[in-house]
């Protein structure tokens, strides 16, 4: 709003500082009326002499607000009065003529050349009270105006058709003598020439004893055939856009050796950075990623690029994704994509500040690839110890249970998979000293576990209290792990031995006669 008053101000000066002028040279320079009470017009007299001033009445440099006019050219005396003398040819006149002044009823100028020399004359009847009293006012309204417009601490100034400076405040001054130029000779700014007669905004800097640069905006106004011009220091904002343009290439370097693809979008919701791994990973051009498209139409590419999976309903999800935008600004969102290529990325949204929205995309695929081989091998692990009739269970370094085998949860009604908490070798010890009688192995049972010595298999019989006669066997394993089992005292010559059965033997009956051939003296165990 400030600048605003400012500009109004700066383009009423000329007109204003005219009119009042007028007005005064009507009611301070009066005449004495001749004897029969006619007006005598008082004049106001500029001689120019091969084109410039060498001579005037004392009361014309107010008219031009300055001290001294003499040098002054035909063509600054012009521009001082078109505002009020809109018809002033652009050379000085060489036959006698006049021009009469819009605004301040009968008021003339004067031209009569005589050779090389050419005399101004303003005149203007005396006044009535009533123009006495609006000229005190518009004198009044002019000091506050001027005022204001001096006082104003950014730069303002005017200049003519020819650029040169007709009038400039004090501030303009002062920027003036820091960058040691006369505010009178040249121009500090170098405005470009505007294409029209409309309001121009330029950016510029200007450069200090020290050369540094100083940016100020500049406005620039048409006013008659000259302009008025607002200049305003905009250090502070071209110091933040720096600042920002570094801190957005680094980051650009940060993120460049990044596998995880980068894309962040401002809160206009464009794209403003990205790292090569988003290029990668999407397959999008860089020079579409380059003009900073919008959010939508970063999804659309990547649709049409099979780099995201197809929507069933792809005006819907369009809609929904300000949904997305919302959740990833309030840190909630995260996908997992399954691309027709066999592909598997993940896409998370991250809130930035100033509400922009940063989406990271990773390329999944090898471990989503080696978690299902590890589930697939954890799952034939898993095959292979229910197929053992013994009762085996696997106790890791730290004594917690990682592998038990259907008998061995059959046996001792111990469904590890269906709790939450860890079974440990205390939890399991304490189930199977319930279920049998006496011995002395659960002690060093447990500390087997646990120990960090090197340690070699042994075995021990137990009893339940069913009568039941077993073996326990510790046996450790790789990793510091230990498994234990429990066999059948009965069956103990065949402990360890894993029995085939084809798929011909699924039936019963034949499972039958297998079991009687292996009873035979003399067969072995298959």
């Amino acid at each position: 709003m400030q600048e605003i008053a400012v500009m109004a101000v700066g383009a009423s000066v000329g007109t204003t500082a005219l009119a009042v002028l007028f007005l005064a040279f009507a009611t301070l320079r009066r005449r004495q009326s001749d004897p029969d009470g006619r007006t005598v017009p008082s004049e106001t007299v500029v001689l120019l002499r091969n084109g410039r001033v060498f001579d005037h009445t004392d009361d014309v440099v107010h008219l031009f607000n300055r001290s001294d006019i003499n040098g002054m050219t035909w063509f600054e005396l012009r521009d001082s009065l078109l505002s009020g003398f809109p018809d002033l040819p652009e050379d000085a006149p060489t036959v006698p003529d006049a021009w009469t002044c819009e605004f301040v009823e009968g008021a003339t100028l004067r031209a009569i050349p005589s050779g090389t020399t050419l005399r101004l004359t303003l005149q203007a009847p005396m006044s009535k009270p009533a123009q006495t009293y609006r000229a005190a006012q518009i004198e009044q309204s002019f000091d506050r105006l001027f005022t204001i417009c001096g006082n104003t601490p950014y730069p303002v100034w005017q200049t003519s058709r020819d650029d040169e400076v007709t009038w400039y405040n004090d501030a303009y001054e002062k920027l003036c003598e820091e960058i040691g130029q006369d505010p009178n000779d040249c121009l500090p700014f170098a405005l470009p020439v505007p294409p029209s007669r409309s309001t121009q905004m330029n950016r510029l800097s200007l450069s200090d004893d020290t050369d540094k640069a100083h940016w100020f905006e500049v406005i620039s106004t048409p006013t008659g055939e000259g302009w008025v011009h607002f200049a305003t220091s905009i250090d502070s904002l071209v110091n933040a856009e720096m600042a920002q343009r570094n801190f957005v290439q680094t980051l650009t370097k940060t993120f460049a050796h990044l596998p995880i693809g980068l894309a962040v979008f401002d809160k206009n919701r464009q794209l403003v950075l990205f790292n090569p791994s988003m290029v990668d990973l999407t397959h999008l051009p860089v020079d579409f990623l380059s003009s900073k498209p919008n959010l939508l139409s970063f999804f659309d590419h990547m649709r049409e690029n099979r780099t995201m999976p197809e929507p069933k309903n792809y005006a819907n999800w369009r809609d929904k994704l300000y949904d997305v935008v919302t959740a990833a600004r309030e840190d909630r969102y995260a996908e997992t994509w399954n691309l027709p290529s066999g592909l598997t990325y993940k896409i998370t949204g991250r809130p930035h500040p100033d509400g922009a929205v940063a989406f990271l995309l990773e390329d999944i695929s090898a471990e989503i690839s080696l978690t299902r081989r590890f589930r697939s091998e954890l799952e034939l692990t898993q095959s292979v110890l229910d197929c053992f009739g013994d009762s085996v269970a696997v106790f890791s370094r730290l004594g917690v249970l990682t592998f038990s085998n259907a008998a061995y949860r059959e046996r001792w009604k111990c469904e590890s998979d269906c709790t939450f908490a860890e079974v440990t070798i205390v939890d399991a010890v304490s189930i199977w000293r319930t279920a049998c009688k006496p011995s002395p192995i659960w002690s060093e049972l447990r500390e087997f576990v646990l120990t960090l010595r090197e340690r070699t298999a042994w075995e021990s019989e137990l009893t339940t209290h069913d009568g039941e006669r077993l073996v326990c066997i510790v046996e450790p394993v790789a990793a510091g792990a230990t498994m234990v089992r429990f066999a059948s005292r009965s069956a103990s010559e065949g402990v360890g031995t894993l029995r085939y059965v084809p798929a011909a033997y699924a039936d019963p009956q034949m499972q039958q006669i297998e079991d009687d051939q292996r009873k035979q003296p003399g067969r072995s165990h298959g």
